[in-house]
């Protein structure tokens, strides 16, 4: 006995979980790939937009009719045809409106419909009205000619096309972007002239390669006119797999001395490329651009002004490094996944879209000239009956009069099929008037001309391509425009690195005892008549251009570098380098210097001990720096002088007790780190020990003077005079006159 309690199953299929998830996941898969997301290769178009196509169409929005609420429309379309939702159907339909988004738009909008700024700016349907544009004849002229299969709508109640019968390969010529399940696909845009170049090109030559095709499709054509800058060989590939990706650049003019950007890639936004380079100037990652200015409007969309800081900026590297490092250089993704005549998505390269479009495209001529074969076929049959009605026409008055049934009567008599005999019966009297007759064999003899032009072009497939070829030519006449995105190749931009950013403008290092630090314009200040923080004092200062890296060394012997231009103004009392980097316990800096990599310097330490180095032997990303010299207890760095010319430079020392030595540079050994040099100058135990230490030096060139101040006076040393006491390295030298011997400093004439 059945348990009442228990559900009964019976007239249910009983399914197993795991098979009826993966059932229902498949079915719904397979209905986003094929009844959302892929265009069909024929009318090049997705389900959404051939019913909005066709809904507008059916309400007679063609190009020259007055345009009607949006809203209408979309209503039509949902209540009718795409059972979704209304504002996923309001986008769609005004993406095909936007001249910035479809290279050819099918719909004319009135009305806000968003701009190139801000494309999902546009207004809501119920404000806005639309029509057809004349392209769309392209895809809706030969729609009631048999051309297209018809099926139902989602509940049954009407037919709408299965396809529109496109004239032109519009897969090609608006592409189109999509995500289904497992699925994208993005087609670029091309020129209507180029693909329809392409397409009689593989009429002619069915064995035409991908490579012969391209002689004719150059490119993608996006509705900007932004520079396609891949190259061709890319570009082949592109088309030969059906995969790549299409690098699109923006184009500047120069107008006195500025930057005008005058167009940007296709679907980038110009107040986001201004708000990208505003992010850098602010960030301070853009130092070369003195302003930026939007002056885009309704006559120019885009036009971006940028100012540069200085004359002296290269625009061409500028822009290299705004191209790398904003979306004024954009690469677009091409996966060419679409519906195939089979029904079946797949990704096809270009030849063959192309082949399978002119495969459909013959089928839907052949269809066309079909249907009306067969209208002139019915028309002649109709004709004729009715020619044989005036050839007899007393007999057939008499027939109609006398008897009560006379269809079947005229059948019989006249030979007539039950079509002709109801035309005649329903024919005026006054339509058999002689005049008519005339009118009749003048239809016929029309008609039957062009049923022979109809067979005969059906039966040759030669006039059939032939006819396409036509009509192709034809339609890229009336339609076709030159290409907008012009061809150049060039190579993906680079970014500058951050001292290529910087203008090489001349500026003054200033570092206190204390290890303050701070950068002056200019190479004309006096360090020392800067103000100081209370107990705090001038310690060193090295000159240089704002695009070099500034060096310093603590007093364990350890080097720290930093970008120039990243240091404070000489304005304020600037920061204390320990904010930038991490010294050992106890250390304090004890010297600066500024310089290119390759440029060498003379590092000198108190004990009289030094060496030549490159500067890039100093540069260190660590926080903590990098050992540079090798400093015995209770030794420093005195010293830190660049050499140009390590051959012909002379090195100019001078001690705290007033010796002073000169020799050349090429007697000091060039090291990279760790060392502490060789002898410089002599610096005897007994002075040693009562407190005589290397003071400081220069490197000159040959002819240069020096100045030594000592009690608060200069003391100038000319060429001649340091000829005078030139000896080798590492000697006593000699001693200055008196009054000069309690050194306070040296520096170069």
């Amino acid at each position: 006995m059945t348990d009442p309690a228990r559900p009964s199953f019976h007239g249910f299929e009983q399914l197993p979980l795991k098979d009826y998830a993966e059932r229902a996941y498949l079915d719904y898969s397979m209905y986003v790939v094929l009844d959302r997301a892929l265009p069909f290769v024929g009318d090049g178009l997705k389900p959404v937009q051939r019913r909005i196509v066709y809904a507008m169409s059916e309400l007679g929005l063609d190009a020259g009719a007055k345009p009607k609420k949006s809203a209408r429309t979309i209503g039509d379309v949902i209540g009718k045809f795409h059972p979704h939702g209304d504002s996923a159907a309001y986008e769609a339909m005004v993406l095909m409106a936007q001249p910035f988004s479809f290279r050819y738009p099918l719909i004319e909008g009135q009305g806000n419909f968003g701009s190139a700024d801000d494309p999902k700016s546009f207004a809501a349907m119920r404000y806005t009205e639309s029509k057809l544009t004349r392209f769309s004849a392209v895809l809706l002229d030969e729609l009631g000619q048999g051309t297209v299969d018809w099926g139902p709508n989602f509940d049954g109640t009407l037919q709408e096309p299965n396809w529109l019968p496109a004239r032109l390969p519009q897969v090609l010529l608006n592409g189109t972007t999509g995500i289904a399940v497992g699925l994208a696909t993005d087609i670029p845009p091309h020129n209507l002239r180029e693909v329809a170049s392409a397409c009689i090109r593989l009429l002619d030559d069915p064995e035409a390669s991908t490579r012969d095709l391209c002689e004719h499709i150059l490119g993608p054509d996006y509705p900007t006119e932004a520079e396609i800058i891949t190259p061709r060989s890319e570009l082949l590939a592109m088309y030969e797999t059906g995969n790549g990706s299409v690098r699109a650049r923006a184009v500047y003019t120069r107008e006195d001395g500025n930057i005008v950007i005058t167009a940007t890639p296709h679907q980038v936004s110009p107040t986001k490329i201004i708000e990208q380079i505003a992010n850098l100037m602010r960030a301070k990652k853009l130092p070369l651009v003195e302003d930026l200015r939007d002056e885009s409007d309704h006559e120019h969309p885009v036009r971006i002004v940028i100012i540069p800081r200085s004359s002296r900026v290269d625009a061409e590297e500028l822009m290299g490094h705004l191209f790398a490092t904003t979306d004024l250089e954009k690469s677009f993704r091409v996966n060419m996944n679409l519906i195939g005549l089979d029904g079946r998505p797949q990704l096809k390269p270009l030849k063959s879209i192309l082949g399978e479009w002119l495969t459909f495209r013959t089928d839907t001529v052949r269809r066309r000239l079909q249907f009306r074969l067969d209208k002139v076929e019915k028309r002649l049959h109709l004709l004729e009956g009715l020619r044989i009605a005036y050839l007899n026409l007393d007999e057939v008055i008499r027939i109609i009069r006398t008897e009560d049934e006379p269809k079947p009567v005229l059948m019989a008599r006249f030979k007539l099929s039950e079509t002709q005999t109801d035309y005649i019966l329903d024919t005026r009297l006054k339509q058999l008037a002689r005049l008519e007759e005339m009118k009749i064999r003048g239809e016929m003899d029309e008609l039957e001309e062009e049923r022979a032009r109809i067979v005969s072009t059906l039966k040759s497939k030669e006039r059939l391509r032939a006819l396409v070829k036509d009509e192709l030519l034809q339609d890229a006449k009336q339609y076709g425009d030159p290409r907008r995105s012009p061809l150049i190749e060039r190579g993906a931009a680079q970014a500058l690195s951050e001292s290529e950013l910087v203008a090489a403008e001349p500026v003054t290092i200033v570092l206190s005892e204390k290890g303050w630090v701070r950068s002056a314009k200019g190479h004309d200040i006096d360090p020392a008549s800067l103000s100081y923080r209370e107990g705090d004092r001038l310690l060193g200062f090295a000159r240089g251009k704002s695009n070099q890296q500034a060096a310093f060394i603590d007093s364990s012997g350890r080097a720290y570098t930093t970008p120039a231009h990243t240091l404070p103004s000489a304005r304020g009392n600037g920061e204390p380098l320990t904010g930038r980097f991490t010294l050992p316990a106890g250390a304090h800096f004890d010297a600066v210097a500024i310089a290119d990599a390759e440029q060498k310097l003379v590092i000198a330490t108190n004990l009289g001990y030094g060496f030549v180095t490159r500067f890039d032997a100093l540069a260190s990303r660590n926080k903590a720096g990098k050992a540079l010299v090798s400093l015995p207890e209770g030794a420093r760095v005195a010293a830190v002088s660049v050499c140009n010319d390590s051959a012909r430079d002379r090195i100019v020392a001078i001690t705290s007790a007033g010796y002073i030595l000169m020799c050349s540079v090429a007697e000091l050994p060039e090291l990279d780190k760790g060392g502490k040099g060789n002898k410089l100058i002599e610096i005897p135990r007994k002075s040693f020990a009562t407190g005589e230490r290397l003071l400081g030096l220069v490197v000159i060139p040959e002819g240069a003077d020096v100045i030594v101040t000592a009690g608060g006076r200069p003391l100038k040393r000319a060429w001649s005079d340091l000829v005078e006491i030139a000896a080798a390295r590492a000697t006593r030298g000699t001693l200055l006159p008196r009054g000069y011997q309690k050194v306070e400093g040296i520096a170069r004439g």
